[in-house]
Order: structure tokens, then C-alpha cells, then sequence
């Protein structure tokens, strides 16, 4: 099995389409092919459906791709190595993160890590955690920032927590809430019109599981996909949020109200990690500059 044809059938499925993933790869679109099909000889079962429009993978197909991933993954971890030895960081870093983590400033973080190896071309993805745990395990992420929620460790995953917060009400200065002025509890808000996050991202993650632990059931009318939408409806009066405390730095309008009986870490921020033997030099340099508060300032742990 070469490497080749592994790196031409990811693409195949990632592009859903051999014509896009020829001209990704930049070669021919009957070569391409060519090398698929000899993979499916060699494998003996067919790894695509192909139509027309698109191409789907088959059961075999979806087997393989995630080992493929990680295959590859591990091939150019082995060849950052090699240069890494001769001095030189090279390669590329490629980094998940969730929206406006806490405790850490990951544009900062970047920007530390380019000045110091301005060799490694960085790519950033943002995800929830589900899809970020996701992608480090199977190799297509070196490392994610994202919140702990459900995220343990696995063979193929490690989390190791960075900081922690509590979760606070975010709420309009004429809303009742605000007028009471005291901390509140999850059965307290059980009654209220809620916006929240998609299930995927983290600060949901966290506010589903302070509620459920306290058996309130409560249910997201708005949902949106980033904080800045999330704030404006607040601010309208439209409802009330439950997110980390450090959110309420960012619309200064709004009340923000303690949650009575959640802890002081419920909002945790982890980094989520392949094992110490698939980790990338790069990955290992940023996960490095983490403690080095002296090269990092704005990052605190």
C-alpha cells in the first residue's frame, strides 16, 4: 500500500468529487483515479459509490479513512521530526479552537509561536468540542483548544485542562432578574426564554449539564453559532444566557448574576492532544510556549 494512494483517497473523500480533488492535488484527474482503483484492488472491496454528481464512501470506505488519516499524519510528524533534529522547525501546525476560550488568547498564542518559528505555516479551524475531539484523533488537527464538557481521554485522545471558570446569567438591566440584583439558582431560571449555542460548542455543553445535574429542565428557544449574536439578543431584551464568566467583558450593558450551586471551575478549558508519540514537533512547541508566560503574556494558565 503506498503512501500515495492513502493521500489521494482522503482527498477523494474529503472533496466528495475526483475532478475537485484532482485539481487539489494537482494532478490528473485519470491518474487520480487510476490510484484509487488500485487501492480498491489491493484492499479487494470498493471504497466509493460513484454517480454522476458526487461520490459517497462505502462502509469499507468510512473504515479506512479515519486509519488513512491517521497514517498520514503520523508520516509528516515523522519528517517535522527529522528537520526539527537538524534545527530547524518546518512543516505545518494545524490548530482547532472554540470560540473565545477561557483563559487563554489563542490569536496571541499563534502570533508568539510565528515569531518563533516562522517556518511552520499554522492553519486554524473553528469547531464545537465534539467536532474538535474528533479531528485530533483522527490526526487531521495537532492539537485543539476547547472546553472539557464530556471530553475524556482515549486511546487516540488526551485533554489536559489549561483554566477554569464559573458560568453566570448574562441578563437586560430592566429584566427581573437584573432588578433583584442576587445570585440565582438553576430551578430559579427554569421558567425563562434561554439563547444558547449549537449542543456542539462547549459553553452548551456546560449549561445543559448545570441544569440537567440540578433536574431543571429548560429549553433553548434561540440558538446561534457565535457570541456576538448570542450578546445582541440579550441585549434586546429577547432573553437571558447562561455562559463563562468572562463573556461579560465583552457587552458591558448587560447585568451579569452569579449561578448559586455550579462551582467555581464548571467552565473548564482544555487542550485536547494525540498521544505523546503522534504529536508533532510544532505541537509540541506551542503546547511548550504555553508555560513560558515570559514569551506568551497574554497566555495564562
Amino acid at each position: 500500500m503506498e503512501l500515495r494512494h492513502l493521500q489521494h483517497f482522503v482527498a477523494v473523500a474529503e472533496e466528495e468529487h475526483f475532478t475537485r480533488a484532482a485539481e487539489r492535488l494537482l494532478v490528473s484527474q485519470s491518474g487520480l483515479s487510476a490510484s484509487v482503483r488500485a487501492l480498491e484492488r489491493e484492499l479487494q472491496t470498493p471504497l466509493f459509490v460513484r454517480t454522476t454528481r458526487r461520490v459517497m464512501l462505502t462502509p469499507a470506505g468510512r473504515a479506512l479513512l479515519g486509519e488513512a488519516e491517521r497514517i498520514l499524519a503520523q508520516v509528516r510528524s515523522a519528517r517535522e521530526a527529522v528537520a526539527a533534529v537538524q534545527g530547524v522547525l518546518r512543516g505545518m501546525l494545524a490548530v482547532g479552537s472554540e470560540q473565545c476560550v477561557a483563559g487563554l488568547n489563542v490569536a496571541g498564542l499563534l502570533a508568539s509561536f510565528r515569531r518563533r518559528h516562522p517556518d511552520v505555516e499554522i492553519c486554524l479551524r473553528q469547531a464545537g468540542s465534539g467536532a474538535l475531539a474528533e479531528e485530533v484523533a483522527s490526526g487531521r488537527l495537532d492539537l485543539a483548544f476547547a472546553v472539557r464538557a464530556a471530553q475524556k481521554d482515549t486511546d487516540q485522545l488526551r485533554v489536559v485542562p489549561l483554566s477554569g471558570e464559573p458560568m453566570i446569567v448574562l441578563c437586560h438591566p430592566s429584566h427581573p432578574l437584573a432588578t433583584a440584583g442576587a445570585p440565582v439558582t438553576p430551578e430559579e431560571l427554569g421558567g425563562e426564554v434561554f439563547v444558547d449555542f449549537h449542543p456542539d460548542w462547549g459553553p452548551r455543553r456546560t449549561t445543559d449539564a448545570v441544569f440537567a445535574a440540578a433536574g431543571v429542565r429548560r429549553t433553548v428557544a434561540l440558538e446561534v453559532n457565535d457570541v456576538h449574536s448570542l450578546l445582541e439578543l440579550v441585549e434586546e431584551n429577547l432573553c437571558v444566557a447562561v455562559v463563562p464568566r468572562h463573556f461579560q467583558h465583552k457587552r458591558l450593558s448587560l447585568v451579569a448574576l452569579a449561578v448559586k450551586g455550579t462551582g467555581e471551575t464548571v467552565y473548564e478549558t482544555v487542550a485536547l492532544l494525540p498521544p505523546p508519540q503522534a504529536m508533532s514537533p510544532a505541537a509540541r512547541a506551542l503546547m511548550e510556549l504555553l508555560d513560558t508566560p515570559a514569551g506568551c503574556p497574554e497566555v495564562s494558565r
